[in-house]
Formats: structure tokens, C-alpha cells, sequence
């Protein structure tokens, strides 16, 4: 049989795992067990147990321990087990283009931080993101024009790989969505209701909003945000600033259903964050059908798809948001029709598409497997 490897050591929750079952779900869909080897590197076998009947799980439960236990498995490990297995496909699912025997190979690109506008104050809040937005572009580079083809959510994020790396195939998926729910709406009549709902990490832009409603203080309404103010660092900062606002409501953090049942209840979404791969909440309240304050930024316009609904700001000046805001509030939007961003081909819009892409480049490849 042939064989298919995919990678994803250090995924583990939230919506970069989702990608490794999106992608293994279709698998199983397609049946593509029948026709290739499968084997799937994972930080924990436990998280994949619904997989066991389709694919060889290998477990590497180190990969997350530190960067060098990353590296070492990405450059070295992979090198060594890969040798003299005859790969016709090896697909890592997290940013890392490996070092690997195999005949094709592609790499699911799904880390935005090296295209966001640097700020190294932000560094109080979390080292991590911030020094990955300064060095993350590198770990990119690193073996990328080995690729057969680099895999990315959004066109403005593959215009952004094009110019900054030796590449020229970058296929543009969008991310499957599943989603199916019916919105009541039970938004207030009496009071102007916005919502904020995404977890406490710089890049959110959390202070933007509450920057803005200290210009709105002569109007009635409520920012609805899903902190408490003692998450992180950068929540308890936001708290002790602003914490005697009262027209800011701290919720504290949401489940996925508790989130869409307060959507039923606002007015409108305001989302201001800095970067994001997709932004799904634009995604799901796009279904409530009303009105949205987005933030003037690439990922923003292309999720939005068609939508008369919304309106955009300058996510770095908070009097700009207050004007949106008090204009939504007041009933002064006047919105224009915001159309279909489509990307030039290669794009997909299912996993299915993507999977048969791939294949179909392996079927029509002469490409001997190859170390690199």
C-alpha cells in the first residue's frame, strides 16, 4: 500500500486540533484507509483514540515539553524514522516544514503572529506570542522551499508567504465549517448591547473596546466582554484600569454555548482583534444576521464574505471604534454591502478538495522519495 504520514506533535486543543480531526475525519470519510498506510505522529494517543481502527498512531508525548524537544523531533527524528519507508505523502499540520524522506510533501501553515504589527511592551503580558511575532517568520523559512506545498487558511496570509519565502505553491483552504444553529433573536429594545467574546491574550485588543466607551459616557448602553479579570496578567490589568466602567460587563469566560446564547441577547458584535487565521466568531454571529464593528484588517474583510451588515475601524484608535459605536448605538450606520472575497487558484473549500489536491499531485508527481 502506499503510504501517508501526517504530523502534528504539538497539537493538543482548541482550534489547532480541530484541524487534526478535521483532517482525519476525512480521511475516514473518504475511505482513504483502504487505499494508503496512514500513520499520524501525536503529542497524546489519547487524544485520537476515535482513530485507532484507520491509522498507526505514533505517541510523542515530549514534543511539548520544550522548543528543543520540538526541533529535535521536527529536523532529526522525523529524518531518521522517515528513511528507507518509501513516503509518498508526508502532511504536517503545524507551521514546521520537517526534515523527511517522502515524495510529496506539504505544510499547514496556521501561525499568523509574524504579520502582525510588532509591539514589544506587550512583552508583560506573554513572552511567548510576543517574541514569536518577531521570530516566528524564521521557524517558517527553515526548510520551507522543500515543500510541495504550503497550506494556509486566508489569500492575504498566502500574498504574505509569497513575498517573505523562496515558494511558489501556496493553496489557499479555508476551514471547513460545521457549524449548524438557529439564532433566536432576543436582543434588548431598551438598551444598546455590544459583545466582545474571545479569550484574554494581547492581540485580542480587550483595552481598545474599553478605550472606546470612555467617549460614550453620555450614551446608554453595555459592552458585554468574557473576562473576570483574573485569567492572566493582561485581564487583571484590563480590570484594574477600567473595572469601575459601568457600562463594561465582565462575564468571565464562556462556554461555546453560553457564547451563542448571548448572541441571541446582544446588538451587535465589535471585534477588534489584532490577527487571527480565520476569526470564527465573525463567522458564527454572521448567522444572527446583525450588526457588526470590525477591525479594519485583512483576516476581517475575508471572513466576512458577503454581509450588509457591518462596518469597520482602525483596531489602533479607539476614538475611531467610539464613533462606530456611538453611530450603532444612535441608529447613524449607514452600511454598504460587503461582497465575496474569492482567492486565485490553488484554493479549496472543504478538506475533501484539499485531500484530493494533494493526491491528485502525488498521482501525477514522477518525484523519486527524496531526503532532504
Amino acid at each position: 500500500m502506499k503510504q501517508l504520514v501526517i504530523s502534528g506533535i504539538n497539537l493538543f486543543e482548541g482550534g489547532p486540533l480541530s484541524i487534526y480531526y478535521d483532517c482525519l475525519n476525512c480521511i475516514r470519510d473518504m475511505g482513504l484507509f483502504h487505499e494508503y498506510e496512514i500513520t499520524a505522529f501525536v503529542h497524546k494517543k489519547e487524544l485520537f483514540e476515535n482513530y485507532q481502527d484507520i491509522i498507526t498512531l505514533i505517541e510523542l508525548p515530549k514534543s511539548r515539553v520544550n522548543y528543543i524537544y520540538r526541533l529535535y523531533y521536527e529536523y532529526i527524528f522525523f529524518y531518521r524514522w522517515s528513511h528507507n519507508k518509501n513516503i509518498d505523502i508526508w502532511l504536517s499540520l503545524h507551521d514546521i516544514t520537517p526534515r523527511v524522506c517522502a515524495k510529496q510533501q506539504y505544510t499547514y501553515c496556521h501561525n499568523p503572529s509574524p504579520f502582525m504589527k510588532k509591539d514589544l511592551s506587550k512583552i508583560r503580558y506573554d513572552k511567548k506570542n510576543v517574541l514569536f511575532s518577531y521570530f516566528y517568520k524564521y521557524i517558517y523559512r527553515i526548510n520551507i522551499s522543500h515543500a510541495n506545498g504550503i497550506i494556509v487558511q486566508q489569500d492575504w496570509i498566502r500574498k504574505q508567504f509569497l513575498r517573505l519565502f523562496p515558494i511558489t505553491n501556496v493553496i489557499v483552504a479555508r476551514p471547513t465549517s460545521n457549524f449548524n444553529h438557529t439564532f433566536k433573536d432576543e436582543s434588548s429594545t431598551n438598551k444598546f448591547i455590544f459583545i466582545y467574546a474571545a479569550f484574554p491574550r494581547y492581540f485580542k485588543n480587550f483595552e481598545l473596546i474599553c478605550q472606546a466607551s470612555t467617549f460614550l459616557n453620555d450614551l446608554d448602553y453595555e459592552i458585554w466582554i468574557t473576562l473576570a479579570g483574573n485569567e492572566n496578567v493582561y485581564s487583571k490589568n484590563l480590570h484594574e484600569k477600567f473595572q469601575d466602567d459601568s457600562h463594561i460587563k465582565w462575564l468571565g469566560l464562556q462556554s461555546r454555548d453560553q457564547v451563542f446564547s448571548l448572541y441571541e441577547k446582544v446588538n451587535c458584535l465589535v471585534f477588534p482583534s489584532l490577527i487571527e487565521t480565520w476569526g470564527l466568531p465573525i463567522s458564527e454571529f454572521k448567522l444572527t444576521g446583525k450588526e457588526m464593528i470590525l477591525a479594519d484588517l485583512p483576516y476581517a474583510h475575508e471572513t466576512l464574505g458577503k454581509y450588509g451588515k457591518a462596518t469597520f475601524f482602525n483596531p489602533y484608535d479607539s476614538m475611531d471604534l467610539a464613533n462606530c459605536m456611538r453611530n450603532a448605538i444612535t441608529g447613524k450606520v449607514i452600511y454598504v454591502q460587503h461582497e465575496e472575497i474569492i482567492p486565485t487558484n490553488p484554493y479549496v473549500s472543504s478538506w475533501k478538495e484539499l485531500l484530493e489536491l494533494i493526491l491528485n499531485e502525488s498521482e501525477n508527481s514522477e518525484t523519486k522519495c527524496t531526503c532532504v
